[in-house]
């Protein structure tokens, strides 16, 4: 049975792959959009408008519609890639490194998911700066994760 699931991944490691990187694609432009938003909406939005209504549907719907599913893809892709023989050699820094770099932007996926929840129980604190700062957090992880995937030290 192994064996038979070790074939399969190996026979279609490049479809694997390639849905990998359309997911990350994906959950990375979802990444960036949503703080976005998150600063528009903090500054420019009276608690319990129309407008407020509208960032709240917006904001849904790239979390629940874009953002969720392609992370969960990543992960499905991702851990395939990592089952596939010759994929990967946990000897090397580069996949312990990625392996970080992710668990940390599923945390800050996380974090983005409990900032929308205060925004519709109009309870958020945070300032836009804040989220023009936490904005940075999925570029420096693409970084990580990118280098380190092509270097491979």
């Amino acid at each position: 049975m192994l064996e038979t699931i070790t074939d399969f991944l190996a026979d279609w490691y490049l479809v694997t792959k390639s849905l990998h990187v359309v997911s990350v694609i994906s959950w990375m432009a979802g990444m960036f959009y949503l703080p976005r938003l998150f600063v528009y909406h903090a500054e420019q939005v009276e608690p319990g408008s129309k407008t407020d209504a509208m960032f709240q549907v917006m904001e849904r719907r790239l979390l629940r519609g874009i953002i969720n599913p392609a992370m969960i893809a990543t992960f499905v892709f991702g851990l395939a890639l990592v089952f596939t023989p010759g994929v990967v050699d946990w000897s090397f820094a580069w996949p312990w490194v990625k392996a970080g770099a992710v668990l940390v932007m599923g945390w800050f996926h996380g974090w983005l998911s409990a900032r929308r929840k205060d925004f519709v129980r109009g309870t958020n604190t945070r300032s836009g700066r804040t989220y023009r700062i936490m904005n940075e957090v999925p570029t420096v992880l693409m970084l990580v994760i990118v280098f380190s995937v092509i270097l491979r030290y």
